[in-house]
């Protein structure tokens, strides 16, 4: 079975910039990295040079954001301290007022440093902190009480802070988020308009799978990054030197205290996350694994029910899973532990301030409310912290899918097409393979001194055993390759004077592999054709005998196929790339193995859309059931690359050549049968 390609979901960031992986928290990086980070990051800052001013304003924003919520804490100190001092002044007037003897008038004007004045030493030595200063300044003749005043300045401040840095959070978020959804509109568009530019020996070397690759998760994983990494970088960075300043300025003391726990928490932090990546990486090879194995037989669930194969598909998946089941938790046991560590670590920290700050505030050194705010600033400094390591990882899978864009982007492309370029007003359909030597690769030829006339209007059946280049031939007819040597003649003018869409609009194909898309069946028919009329979709399905079926589908034309157009047979498929052929109106056909899959009555009905088809037009039949092209006119006897018989079926036997020999096994064996 073939391998389907593994497509894999960048990391997310979460709240704490802790990307999540399956079951669990992820540190980024899990995924690959880039060969060269700085010449590809280099080569990504190009295609944000359009957005400087956005990016201008989104660092701004993000920095001024982030300063006034970092603001916060500090004026929420100043409003502790306020109700603190507000409280000692009360508590001071009533232990002063208590001890007064009954009957006793203060005076107006009286203050407290007349009455500290007339107090004993021993009286002063014994009372608490920060008392005697709060007496000093009191008017005894009135109760002092809370200054709601100042509080409610305060708080109106701190709420307009925070209110400003969600706006500014907003603003940056929208603006950003407009700029890496446009780089990732560059991006696609660039990359569609490279795809139509390729030449088709690249997709013949790459999967499918690899190609939508590029087109789909390299390009959400650089929008997700740029969306989320770089104002995250930019928040990151000031908070830490912001809140580093708020801290110091508080008391330089605690800052210290604070510094010397962040090299333990890195520290662990570190040794957890190199641990923990080789597991998320086997995780996620493993998930692509599973993926896989699940998408195999779930395609082809019947082969491997009629070969008995549940058995070992369920034993595969076990043994899948098992791995899975082991990598994944051990990742996430592992990635589980940051937090706690985090914390463990945070609360040695919190002791150490807690101590420190009694002492110094013991000392009235340092007021309640700014140990407040640092323990508050305390709690967010491993936050950013974190957030620029993992964003830091994070840019080394996003370098890594840049890179893996910008090498799609700088891939060969097909020969520029320059020079004087010739055009057939009206085809006729004559054409001339001249000494044709072709190979895909240097070393290796396929086509050797190919050489044939084919007459206007001709039925050309081109036979031969696996490998001997039919279908080579018809991708040259086509230019989806150019000859080595010699030359493809289209009325006598070389295919390569002409430019490649030109000589592709003269050609209707169908094809084995029936490909039809997501949409009507009206849709589909008119598809080669989309400037046609309803009555010309009609008679063009009557005539390729698609008509009857059609109308037995719930709501006929307006019947809608569904991705992978599995709600149709395949001979009814067949039929409708014939009717699509038909409403093209192209001077020249190529049939390739168009009834191969089908019945014995729908090859019938195939044969005969196909005969209507063929009618006045030069055709190119591939077929390996040599009784289908008993009537051709000119029949093409191909064997490791050379033409080594042509002539009509019947001069074709009388040669006893290979073709009789081909004919006659094949006729033999359908005879047995």
């Amino acid at each position: 079975m073939t391998e389907k390609p593994v497509t894999k979901q960048p990391p997310r960031l979460g709240p704490m910039g802790i990307g999540r992986g399956p079951g669990g928290h992820m540190m980024g990086g899990g995924g690959e990295k880039a060969k060269n980070f700085k010449s590809t990051m280099k080569q990504f800052i190009g295609y944000l040079k359009p957005y400087w001013a956005s990016i201008i304003v989104v660092l701004v924003f993000a920095i001024a954001g982030t300063s006034f919520a970092i603001i916060g804490p500090k004026i929420l100190g100043q409003m502790t301290n306020q109700i603190v001092d507000d409280y000692i002044s009360i508590k001071a007037y009533d232990q002063i007022t208590s001890n007064l003897p009954p009957g006793t008038v203060i005076q107006p004007g009286t203050t407290g440093e007349m009455f500290l004045q007339n107090l004993p030493a021993e009286a002063l030595r014994n009372m608490p902190n920060g008392a005697a200063d709060a007496i000093r300044n009191l008017d005894l003749s009135t109760r002092p009480a809370l200054n709601t005043e100042r509080l409610t300045d305060i708080g109106l401040v701190l709420v307009g802070l925070y209110l400003l840095s969600t706006v500014f959070t907003y603003i940056q978020g929208w603006v950003m988020s407009g700029v890496s959804q446009k780089v990732t509109y560059e991006f696609r568009r660039e990359l569609a308009g490279k795809i139509n530019r390729m030449p088709l020996r690249y997709f013949d070397s790459r999967t499918h799978g690899e190609v939508l690759s590029r087109v789909t998760n390299d390009i959400d994983t650089v929008s997700q990054s740029l969306n989320q990494s770089l104002s995250q970088i930019v928040t990151s960075v000031t908070m830490i030197i912001g809140i580093l300043i708020m801290m110091l300025s508080i008391s330089w003391q605690l800052t210290g205290v604070a510094l010397l726990i962040l090299p333990l928490s890195m520290g662990l932090i570190g040794v957890i996350m190199k641990k923990s990546q080789k597991h998320f990486k086997n995780q996620q090879a493993t998930l692509g694994d599973l993926n896989g194995h699940i998408e195999e037989m779930y395609s082809g669930h019947n082969v491997m029910k009629v070969m008995n194969g549940e058995q070992r598909s369920v034993d595969k998946f076990q043994t899948i899973n098992t791995r899975l089941y082991d990598s994944a938790w051990k990742s996430q046991f592992l990635s589980g532990l940051i937090f706690p560590i985090m914390n463990f670590v945070g609360n040695i920290g919190y002791v150490g301030m807690a101590i420190l700050g009694g002492y110094l505030a013991s000392q009235g050194r340092i007021q309640i409310g700014d140990l407040q705010a640092f323990i508050q600033y305390m709690r967010q400094f491993n936050q950013p912290i974190v957030q620029t390591a993992t964003v830091a990882n994070v840019l080394q899978s996003t370098a890594a899918a840049a890179e893996r864009v910008f090498e799609f982007l700088a891939e060969g492309e097909e020969e520029a097409e320059e020079g004087s370029v010739q055009t057939i007003s009206k085809v006729k359909g004559d054409i001339e393979f001249s000494d044709v030597v072709f190979g895909y690769s240097p070393d290796k030829t396929i086509i050797q001194d190919f050489s044939a006339h084919i007459h206007a209007g001709q039925r050309v059946a081109i036979v031969g055993p696996t490998g001997a280049g039919k279908t080579t031939m018809v991708n040259l007819l086509m230019r989806f390759y150019d000859v080595d040597s010699g030359a493809i003649k289209l009325d006598g003018i070389d295919t390569r004077d002409m430019k490649r869409h030109e000589v592709r609009r003269h050609f209707g194909m169908v094809l084995q592999d029936a490909w039809l898309f997501h949409g009507t069946i009206r849709a589909n028919i008119a598809y080669g054709n989309p400037e046609a009329t309803e009555e010309e979709v009609l008679e063009a399905a009557k005539t390729a005998q698609v008509d009857h079926f059609v109308n037995s589908l719930p709501g006929g034309y307006d019947f809608e196929l569904n991705e992978e157009a599995d709600n149709i047979s395949q001979g009814e498929k067949q039929l409708l790339t014939i009717a699509r052929a038909m409403l093209a109106h192209t001077p020249m056909l190529i049939l390739d193995e168009a009834t191969s899959s089908v019945d014995t009555r729908t090859e019938v009905l195939i044969q005969k859309a196909m005969d209507n088809l063929m009618k006045g037009k030069t055709s190119f039949v591939i077929a390996h059931r040599l009784s289908t092209i008993r009537y051709a006119d000119l029949i093409l006897v191909m064997k490791d690359g050379n033409i080594v018989e042509q002539g009509r079926h019947h001069d074709l036997l009388k040669l006893h050549g290979f073709y009789a020999d081909l004919y006659n096994s094949q006729f033999t064996g359908e005879e047995a049968a």
